[in-house]
């Protein structure tokens, strides 16, 4: 699969990686920690996130991968995530091929850090919570293996090119994961560089809101939406999971008290200037405030989660 990079310094547009065919991506994702030295024993030195430099002083430590800024921790929240809010589910950071996705599983086995292998059959993935208890998705995307992908109202079917009907949430096989590794692997090497913010999934406080939100004023393209309150857009290349959204902090969850761990913004990409614009143009026909704040637009989907916006 082709992909093309786009870096742009420290910029917000300079984590996004377009795959083929998609007109949309992810750039930086900023989070709210209670604890920034703790954080960065999980970010930076068990995850393999790479410091850039700049801002720890003032209580801003970023993190990415290849020289792309990928998570931007922000000092100063003082409580962890509660239930019944708005805001992040997970972000998902993607590994570029099986081999680093089993050196990261293998790496967070060693250190007995708790996690969730899954396999999604169009994906694989771990998840895990950060030391606030914000959530992070670890994934590969592998819908090679994918023959059939269909929602009949609140049933995922899938059927593999092996011909067999799958469930969209199954154990993951670790040692076929682990397969990729070479014995005696190196498990301390940094996240690669082709590592990226690949989907974010959010709670939202109405899904047919937000998922019209999504996909008729920002552009994302609608794949499925189940009736067991989930809602999945993608960006128009081959993998169908770019955007989710759910309800299942309760509809109309509020956004949670100042103050509070988690999601300070999520960072979306446009292919170049003119798509910007078309976004920043439907934004504004339907009334959402787009604001201006150094290099970026910034704005607030209807469940309140604020998002910058960029071109490459």
């Amino acid at each position: 699969m082709s992909t093309t990079t786009i870096e742009s310094g420290s910029g917000p547009a300079a984590g996004a990686v377009f795959d083929a065919g998609e007109t949309i991506a992810h750039g930086a994702v900023h989070l709210d920690v209670t604890d920034l030295p703790r954080a960065l024993g999980f970010w930076r030195d068990l995850l393999g996130l790479a410091p850039l430099g700049g801002g720890e002083a003032e209580g801003v430590a970023r993190l990415g991968a290849g020289g792309r800024e990928l998570i931007v921790l922000h000092a100063g929240a003082a409580r962890p995530p509660q239930r019944g809010h708005s805001g992040l589910y997970h972000v998902a950071l993607h590994l570029p091929d099986a081999r680093e996705f089993a050196r990261v599983i293998a790496r967070l086995g060693a250190a007995r850090y708790p996690q969730a292998p899954t396999d999604h059959i169009f994906s694989q993935a771990t998840y895990l919570d950060d030391p606030d208890g914000i959530g992070l998705e670890l994934t590969l995307e592998t819908p090679e293996r994918v023959a059939e992908m269909e929602v009949r109202g609140a049933e995922f079917r899938i059927v593999d090119t092996e011909g067999r009907l799958r469930r969209p949430v199954e154990p993951l096989d670790t040692a076929a994961v682990f397969s990729h590794l070479e014995q005696d692997a190196d498990l301390g090497w940094p996240l690669p560089a082709d590592t990226k913010v690949g989907h974010v999934h959010l709670h939202v406080a109405d899904l047919e809101e937000a998922n019209a939100f999504y996909r008729d004023q920002l552009g994302f393209e609608e794949h499925t939406f189940l009736l067991l309150g989930m809602a999945d857009l993608h960006t128009g290349g081959r993998f169908p999971h770019r955007m989710a959204l759910n309800v299942w902090q309760g509809q109309g969850a509020p956004q949670p008290p100042a103050g509070t761990a988690g999601l300070r913004h999520f960072t979306i990409v446009a292919r170049d200037e003119s798509r910007l614009a078309a976004i920043q143009s439907r934004l504004e026909a339907a009334g959402v405030t787009v604001e201006a704040d150094g290099d970026a637009l910034f704005a607030r989907d209807p469940a309140g989660n604020r998002f910058a916006l960029a071109a490459a």
